[in-house]
This record gives structure tokens, sequence and C-alpha cells, in this order.
């Protein structure tokens, strides 16, 4: 895993090279053709990854992105009517069944179809009608690193492509050199701090959700540890009831219109004794790790990245072995 992750830095810059005419084709596509709809089909990380996908479709080009469950078509045999939507499917070995089962429904049902996938002779890259390879390599640790990122990266180049934002495709470019940065960025006060806990919330809004759900995942999968994600707004129904003295809790916090409501979060569940680390600037009474200031876009990225690094040695300190999480296999297939 720990090998796994560091190599994100290089996957990046070669994804983007390698995909550039890829994506630029996609996008004109997509700009001649736009969907009424997005529908994402994933498991897992990749689920999480869709998340992202979710919030960075609506806020940039104000296309309406749905999570289609995949059991719809593989267990109950129905199909969406969604004949003008595109299908964006997310997986890493490209060939579970129900994922599979998912985008010929869709298809069936006049949409069309994006398939990012690590494996590029996967029945899913066949299935599809367009596909952006992860470009991630071999991935052996059960636990997704450097693939997940390679999905949030490139869903970013596909996104600053088909919406036009050069902005946002400068930044994507200088991601690479950030990369390597926020895999040395200190996140040892995480380490120290939740050595010795049971469970955590793990909290991020808009683009920040994915990523805490993806660090929620995580810490179940290599640290044996009950995290759960929730936005900044959904903790507040309900969940807060379990936040008292000492309940620990992770968030992540990009500098975009949510900071602030997230800042307000914080300040709240210090003053009930909560123990709260932030990823990024942390008001009074929080821990701070140290963010690599980026585009509030690609942030995000980078504090999974930072992340990663020190999930590891929590699963280490907790005397685990990240590489191999009890019950896990590193292709799920399911129905």
């Amino acid at each position: 895993m720990f090998a796994e992750a560091k190599q994100a830095a290089a996957v990046v810059a070669a994804q983007g090279a390698a995909n550039a005419a890829r994506i630029a084709a996609l996008a004109l596509n997509l700009r001649a053709t736009p969907p009424s709809m997005v529908l994402s089909c994933a498991r897992g990380s990749s689920d999480h990854a869709a998340t992202f996908a979710k919030y960075l479709i609506e806020t940039r080009l104000g296309i309406a992105v749905a999570s289609q469950a995949p059991s719809i078509a593989s267990v109950y045999g129905m199909a969406p009517r969604a004949p003008d939507a595109l299908c964006l499917a997310i997986s890493q070995s490209g060939k579970s069944p129900d994922i599979l089962a998912a985008v010929e429904s869709s298809s069936r049902a006049g949409a069309s179809s994006v398939a990012l996938v690590n494996v590029e002779d996967s029945p899913l890259a066949n299935l599809a009608d367009h596909v952006i390879p992860l470009r991630a390599g071999p991935e052996l640790s059960v636990a997704a690193t450097k693939s997940y990122i390679a999905t949030i990266a490139a869903l970013i180049d596909l996104v600053a492509a088909w919406s036009g934002d050069r902005e946002l495709a400068t930044a994507l470019a200088a991601a690479p050199g950030q990369l390597e940065n926020a895999w040395a960025a200190d996140w040892s006060p995480l380490v120290e701090r939740l050595r010795d806990v049971r469970g955590l919330y793990v909290i991020g809004r808009g683009l920040g959700l994915g990523i805490a759900q993806e660090a929620a995942l995580k810490f179940k999968e290599t640290c044996g540890l009950h995290a759960e994600a929730f936005s900044a707004a959904e903790v507040r129904h309900g969940p807060m009831a379990l936040v008292k003295q000492g309940f620990p809790l992770l968030v992540f916090r990009q500098s975009d219109e949510t900071e602030s409501g997230i800042d307000d979060l914080i300040s709240e569940i210090v003053a009930r004794g909560g123990e709260v680390i932030v990823a990024g600037p942390a008001p009074r009474g929080a821990i701070a790790l140290p963010s690599i200031s980026a585009h509030p876009v690609i942030e995000p990225m980078l504090q999974i990245q930072s992340f990663y690094r020190a999930v590891n040695a929590l699963s280490v300190a907790r005397g685990l072995d990240p590489d191999r999480p009890p019950y896990l296999a590193k292709v799920t297939e399911t129905l």
C-alpha cells in the first residue's frame, strides 16, 4: 500500500499526457450532444470517486448526477428510463457482474456510456461507448490508493475539457508536483491521536465528501476502525447525538464555498468536547494537519494522498498489516 500510494504523482503525470487526445475527443462529443443527466455506477472506492464526480459535474456543468444502484439491473432486472443520460461507470478491474449489468441495462434504455477503468481490455471497457483508461498500473494491495487518485484526476481532466475550464486544466497539470508535496506532509498527529480509538466520524462537504467516504473506508480496511463518513450538513441530522467529550472526528476542509460552514461545525464540535482533526486550517481548539494550497477542486485529491501515508502508518501502529486486511480480496465481483 505504501509503495503504491507513493506512485500517485507519477501516475497522474503519465495519465494526463497519454489521455489528452482521448479526453479532448470525448469532451467535444459531450458538448455536441450534452446528456440530460449523468448516472454513476460504481462500488467501493470507485463509488467514492463517483461522489466526487457528482459534485464536480453539478458545480461545473450544472448537469444533475444520480447514483445508479447496480442491483436494480443485476438483481431486480430493471432498467432506468433515461434515454438521453450518460452512464458513468467506474471500476478498477472492469469485470464485476453487477456493474456490467447496470451498464448493459442503461445502454438498452438508450443511454450512452463512459467507463473509467484500470484494466483496458476488461469486459467493461469492451462494453462502454467511450473508455478513459486510469493508467495506474498494477495495484496489488487490497486497499486501493493510486487507482483512486488516478480516477479523481481523470474525472477532473474530463470535466475541465468538457466545461472548457482552462484554469482547472492548468491546475491539474500542476497536480503531480503537489501530490509529491502532499505525500511528504507530516500527518503524524493523526496517528498519535487515533492509535487507541475504537471509532470516529469522517466529515467532508461538496467536493470533500467523496474524499471523506474514501478515508472512512480505509480506516475500516486497514485499521479495523468503525469509521463513518458524513456530510458536514448531514451530521447535524442525528449523528451529532453521539459526539461527546473526547469523540474523535477527522474533517476534510477545502478552500471553497463550503469552508465557512465547515468551520462553524468544527467550532461547535470543539465546544462539545469533541476531538477534531482537520485537513487544512483549523479553528481554535482543533488539530490542524498540513494541506497543500491549490485550486479548490485539486485540494481534496492532495488531502487524500497525505491521508494514505498517514493511515498506512496508523495501521502499523495499531499492530495490523495494511496490505492484508482480513476477509477481503483485491478484486470483488458482486451480483
